[in-house]
C-alpha cells in the first residue's frame, strides 16, 4: 500500500510542475516596440522648433518698447490738475464760479501756481472794465453824473494796469511778489472797487436813468475785482497749501 501512495503523490508532483511549467493561454505577453530612426528625428525636430518659438517672444518681448500713455491722456491728466489748482484758489473769492470761469477762459496753459493765476485774475478784471469803459464813452451824453463816473471807472482800469505792472518781472529781476508789493497791490485793488461803487453812489444820488444798465454791466467787473483782492488776500495760505513760497 506504501508503494502505491508513493506513486500517487509522484504523479501529483509531476501534475503540478507540468502545471508550473505550461504557459497560461489567458496572459498576453507584449513586446515593447523598437525606438526607430524616425521617431529620434521627429522628437528633435519638435524640440527645434519650440525652441525657435521661445527665441522669438524672448526677443519681441526684449525689443519690443513699454505701451506709453498716448499723448491725449496726458493732455488730460495737465487739464484736470490745471482746473483743480484754479478751483482751489477760486474758492477763497466771494464768487467762485465766475472766477473759475473767466480765468479757464483766458488761459491755454498749465497752471498750478496761484501767483500766475493772481496776475490772470487782474487781466481778467482789466479787460472787463475796460470793455465797460467803452460803453460808457459811447453814451458821455447822459449827464454830469454819468461823465463823474466814466472819469471813475477810468481811474479803476489805470490802477488795476498799476498793479500788472508792479508783478512784471524780467529775466532776474527779482519776485512776482513781496510783501511791499502785496501792500501796494492791496491798495491799488481796493481803490478800483471803490472807484466803481463810488460811480454807482454817483448815479444812484442824481437819480440817473441810466443807473439800471450801469449796475447791470458793471456787475461781471465788480465781481472780477473782488476775486483779485480775496486773491491776493489769502496768497500766503494758497502758496503754503501748494509748498511754495512768494516768487
Amino acid at each position: 500500500m506504501d508503494s502505491i501512495n508513493f506513486i500517487k503523490g509522484y504523479g501529483k508532483v509531476q501534475d503540478l510542475e507540468f502545471q508550473h511549467q505550461s504557459p497560461n493561454p489567458n496572459t498576453n505577453t507584449q513586446k515593447k516596440p523598437p525606438v526607430t530612426a524616425a521617431s529620434i528625428l521627429a522628437i528633435l525636430f519638435l524640440s527645434l522648433t519650440l525652441g525657435a518659438m521661445f527665441g522669438v517672444l524672448v526677443h519681441k518681448s526684449v525689443s519690443d518698447p513699454p505701451d506709453l500713455p498716448s499723448s491725449s491722456s496726458s493732455s488730460n491728466s495737465a487739464e484736470h490738475d490745471t482746473d483743480s489748482v484754479i478751483k482751489a484758489v477760486c474758492n477763497v473769492t466771494h464768487y467762485p464760479d465766475s472766477c473759475f470761469s473767466s480765468i479757464t477762459s483766458l488761459s491755454s496753459q498749465n497752471l498750478t501756481d496761484p501767483e500766475a493765476i493772481f496776475k490772470l485774475s487782474l487781466r481778467v478784471s482789466i479787460a472787463e472794465l475796460s470793455n465797460f469803459k467803452n460803453t460808457m464813452i459811447s453814451n458821455s451824453n447822459q449827464g454830469a453824473a454819468f461823465s463823474d463816473c466814466q472819469s471813475q471807472i477810468e481811474d479803476a482800469v489805470s490802477r488795476l494796469n498799476d498793479s500788472v505792472v508792479a508783478i512784471e518781472v524780467g529775466p532776474g529781476g527779482g519776485k512776482v511778489l513781496t510783501e511791499t508789493k502785496i501792500g501796494d497791490l492791496q491798495t491799488w485793488i481796493s481803490a478800483a472797487m471803490t472807484d466803481q461803487e463810488t460811480c454807482l453812489d454817483g448815479l444812484e444820488e442824481t437819480g440817473s436813468t441810466a443807473l439800471g444798465e450801469v449796475k447791470t454791466k458793471m456787475k461781471k467787473s465788480q465781481e472780477y475785482t473782488s476775486n483779485c483782492l480775496a486773491i491776493l488776500a489769502n496768497i500766503h495760505t494758497l502758496l503754503r497749501n501748494f509748498n511754495m513760497p512768494l516768487h
